[in-house]
């Protein structure tokens, strides 16, 4: 069982930034291939995967990662392995990225497909809110 705690939302002008922060507990061990993600869904719109990364790392090894082609350059997923953290920084937000975000976790005890597709992310946070205005 994976607990996530989303929080860092708000409101904030276009061009401006938000980091989010996602506490992570209740597991033991990272088990096969486990990933990290944050998902957004706007308003009227499919929820969607917008970075993640696999594996044991900090996100920073562009190999492991994952980044949706609207936030690339702008967004920066990494986590903090000794706070047990998962972070989103975001910047030059664009009213387009209003939405509530998600942090996820793919945490499988054996085997399946590496790295986690978008529906292997089976643990997921509350949510929380970003919105950008114009």
């Amino acid at each position: 069982q994976v607990h996530l705690v989303e929080s860092g939302g708000g409101s904030v002008q276009a061009g401006g930034s938000l980091r989010l922060s996602c506490a992570a507990s209740g597991y033991a061990d990272s088990g096969f291939c486990m990933g990290w993600a944050w998902f957004r869904q706007g308003p009227g719109k499919q929820r969607e995967r917008v970075a993640s990364f696999y594996g044991d790392g900090d996100g920073s090894d562009a190999a492991y990662a994952y980044y949706a082609d609207s936030v690339k350059g702008r967004f920066t997923i990494s986590r903090d392995n000794a706070k047990n953290t998962l972070y989103l920084v975001m910047n030059s937000l664009k009213p387009e990225d209003t939405a509530l975000y998600y942090c996820a976790a793919a945490w499988r005890r054996f085997g399946g497909t590496c790295p986690p597709t978008s529906s292997d992310y089976n643990y997921w946070g509350q949510g929380t809110q970003v919105t950008v205005s114009s």
